[in-house]
C-alpha cells in the first residue's frame, strides 16, 4: 500500500513532452489499468481508443484546438493519446469514464510515464469529424467523449505538489 500512496502524492500533470513514443508493454499495462476501473454496477460502459498513429494524434489535437479556440497544441507535443468514451445509456456512464481516466494516470504514473488529463472529448466526439473516426473503427451506439489522456516522457522535471487546501476532510 505504501507504494500506491506514494504515487498518488507524487503524480503531476505534464505539459512538455519528448517526441519518442512510449514501450508497447508500458502503453498495454497503461490500457489494462483502465480495464479495471471500478464501473457501476460492473457495466463497463466506457472504452478507449488507444492513439499512436501521429496522422490521427494530429487530426484530434486540431479538433480539440479549435472547440477551444485556440491555436495551439492542446495535447503539448505528448506523441500519444488515449480516448476515454463511455456509453451514455448506462447511468454512471460519466462516473466510469472518470475513473478509468484515473486509473490509467496513476498506472502511468507508476510506470515512470508522463500524463495530463485533456477536456474537450466529449465535443470532440460530438462532431462529423470525431464520429468519422468511430465509424472508422465500427464504433456504434451512443458514446460520449469523457477525457483525452495525453501520454509520453516529460520533457522537464514534475512540479512540486500544490499545498493541500484546509478543511478538505470534515470527519463525522
Amino acid at each position: 500500500m505504501a507504494e500506491t500512496l506514494t504515487i498518488l502524492k507524487t503524480r503531476r500533470s505534464c505539459r512538455a513532452y519528448k517526441p519518442e513514443l512510449i514501450e508497447e508493454d508500458k502503453l498495454n499495462a497503461i490500457l489494462e489499468a483502465g480495464t479495471y476501473a471500478a464501473t457501476g454496477m460492473g457495466k463497463q460502459s466506457p472504452i478507449i481508443l488507444a492513439i499512436t498513429d501521429k496522422e490521427v494524434r494530429d487530426k484530434l489535437s486540431k479538433l480539440n484546438a479549435a472547440v477551444m479556440g485556440a491555436d495551439m497544441d492542446p495535447f503539448y507535443g505528448a506523441p500519444e493519446v488515449l480516448v476515454v468514451l463511455a456509453n451514455k445509456a448506462v447511468p454512471t456512464y460519466i462516473y466510469d469514464g472518470s475513473l478509468v481516466m484515473g486509473n490509467m494516470m496513476n498506472a502511468a504514473a507508476d510506470l515512470g510515464v508522463a500524463s495530463c488529463w485533456i477536456h474537450r472529448a466529449k465535443e470532440e466526439f460530438q462532431s462529423e469529424e470525431g464520429k468519422a473516426i468511430l465509424a472508422e473503427l465500427g464504433i456504434e451506439g451512443d458514446y460520449e467523449g469523457i477525457g483525452n489522456l495525453i501520454l509520453g516522457y516529460a520533457a522537464a522535471p514534475a512540479n512540486e505538489p500544490a499545498p493541500r487546501k484546509e478543511n478538505y476532510i470534515y470527519k463525522i
